[in-house]
């Protein structure tokens, strides 16, 4: 019996004359349909992550390529792909529809619009992933974007192409404060991208409203996989609106913001799809890609070089906590993979205060390089002042005999927390968070009673509107306290508090 040959040229001729290019008719057999996941047989040159066809225009995406089966998850009308159905190749990736005619409406993570105003008029499309940019493709994130609440733009200032995590127990504030921080942008040129993940159709409608009554909703594009959609739509969102956002930032050259909300509902589904498709589980159930699966999705937030066009994106994510837990298993992973946290703790939003942002844990780790000089300078000691009234406050409670320092300290305290609380749906300018925070951290309005703080704050910020629109103006362009208007701007304060305190400037 003479042997074959195994020579390496015989072997070389073998690979060339192989043909591995991808065929459009490329086709394979369902062998089994259930709950949203299909196993094919065949297709042995299809790729991940690549869609494929089902009979009836239904298309799934390749998530498993094991040795004798491809397994898919389809993306709608699952209960229509049946066994023994037909499935053939499309040699494309999952990619959505991304335009300026999308700005405005609510779309599905497919593309599809959800708001009863027509078809979505965009002529290119980009895919749902997408390698993050290289770090010679990125410059450092010094430009601020404001969110119009004091607390946040002070204590943890963000910047254009930060990931900044917002993070709490359900029912403290987290959707109000990223969609205020999208009702701040409406005049800034920022593009704004809110994608609801798991979220009651109620809640996505209302969010709506609000949107169109503060003029932002122009300026904004929502996809919306609500709660009642299939596991593969709610894990798709996130990466449709990053695709969306990239749009603008690479070929626009925009500053955009990204509203993820929420990642930790997003993580739920990417669970249940590992899960029916029989991926082994590691921790909380989870498989063991999970941290993969956010950290490729927030990298590619960015502050672009300007080689590329200067663009950026700014990544809110928004996670919830079970029980102020923050030692969970998603919300770490995604705290390890962002630039800084905004903590709402469930105890300050119960008591009164709102925002509820715990100033001892929230930090930004960009900090200081993506803030206006003269918020520097009025909140320099204010994390300090914080801190130190909590520390205080707790020990006042078992001691009737303190010290006058101490008595200070707390009075300034209970003023400061008064001072930074804020109604949702109405952030504040840059220049009016400055004059505001000046006259409480300058000890200006220590006699000023606490329970009055909102309204003298009111007064003082129309007063200054009215009558000394020329400093407020000037303010606003410098971006900086010098020594002359830091004067002007002290005795303006004194000036109004005077009135306040007689009585004869206006408490409205």
């Amino acid at each position: 019996m003479a042997m074959k040959d195994f020579s390496f040229e015989s072997i070389q001729q073998k690979i060339e004359r192989f043909d591995i290019e991808a065929s459009s008719d490329e086709s394979g057999q369902v062998i089994e349909s259930a709950d949203g996941i299909a196993r094919v047989r065949g297709l042995p040159n299809v790729e991940n992550g690549e869609m494929v066809q089902f009979p009836n225009d239904i298309y799934g995406l390749v998530f498993n390529l094991e040795k004798d089966e491809v397994i898919c998850a389809i993306l709608e009308r699952h209960t229509a792909v049946r066994e023994g159905s037909w499935v053939k190749r499309t040699g494309r990736v999952m990619e959505i529809r991304v335009g300026e005619g999308l700005l405005g409406r609510v779309i599905d993570p497919i593309g599809n619009p959800m708001d009863e105003k027509g078809p979505v008029a965009t002529d290119t499309a980009y895919p749902l992933e997408r390698t993050s940019p290289g770090v010679v493709d990125r410059q450092p994130v010094r430009v601020p974007l404001a969110t119009g609440y004091k607390i946040v733009d002070s204590l943890v200032p963000i910047g254009r192409g930060q990931r900044e995590l917002i993070i709490g127990d359900r029912q403290t504030g987290k959707t109000t404060l990223a969609v205020d921080a999208i009702i701040n942008q409406k005049d800034t040129g920022v593009i704004s991208v809110y994608v609801a993940v798991g979220q009651k159709q109620a809640t996505v409608v209302k969010l709506v409203a609000d949107l169109a009554r503060h003029g932002a909703l122009e300026n904004t594009v929502i996809v919306n996989a609500p709660a009642s959609s299939p596991a593969i739509t709610q894990y798709l969102a996130p990466y449709a609106g990053c695709a969306i956002a990239e749009y603008f930032m690479y070929e626009k050259r925009r500053d955009t913001l990204v509203i993820y909300d929420d990642l930790s509902k997003h993580a739920a589904a990417y669970r249940h799809i590992s899960l029916l498709m029989r991926r082994p589980p590691g921790r909380e159930a989870f498989p063991g890609d999970v941290f993969y699966l956010h950290s490729r999705l927030l990298e590619r937030a960015a502050k672009l070089s300007d080689t590329l066009g200067g663009g950026s994106m700014t990544a809110l994510p928004i996670i919830e906590t079970q029980g102020n837990d923050i030692s969970a298993y998603i919300p770490t992973n995604v705290i390890s993979i962002t630039d800084g946290q905004i903590f709402l703790e469930a105890d300050l939003f119960n008591s009164g205060v709102r925002p509820a942002v715990n100033a001892g844990i929230s930090v930004s780790r960009v900090g200081g390089s993506a803030q206006q000089k003269m918020m520097r300078q009025v909140s320099g000691t204010l994390r300090i002042d914080l801190a130190q009234f909590r520390e205080k406050e707790a020990f006042s409670m078992f001691s009737s005999d303190l010290d006058p320092e101490t008595i200070a300290q707390l009075k300034k305290g209970k003023l400061m927390v008064e001072l930074l609380k804020q109604d949702k749906g109405g952030p504040m300018a840059t220049v009016d968070q400055v004059i505001s925070l000046y006259a409480g951290t300058r000890n200006l309005i220590s006699d000023v009673p606490p329970e009055l703080i909102a309204d003298f704050e009111r007064g003082l910020i129309a007063h200054f509107a009215e009558k000394h629109a020329a400093l407020r103006t000037s303010l606003a362009e410098k971006g900086i306290l010098d020594k002359e208007s830091e004067e002007t701007l002290r005795g303006v304060i004194q000036e109004y508090k005077k009135e306040f305190l007689d009585g004869s400037a206006s408490r409205n």
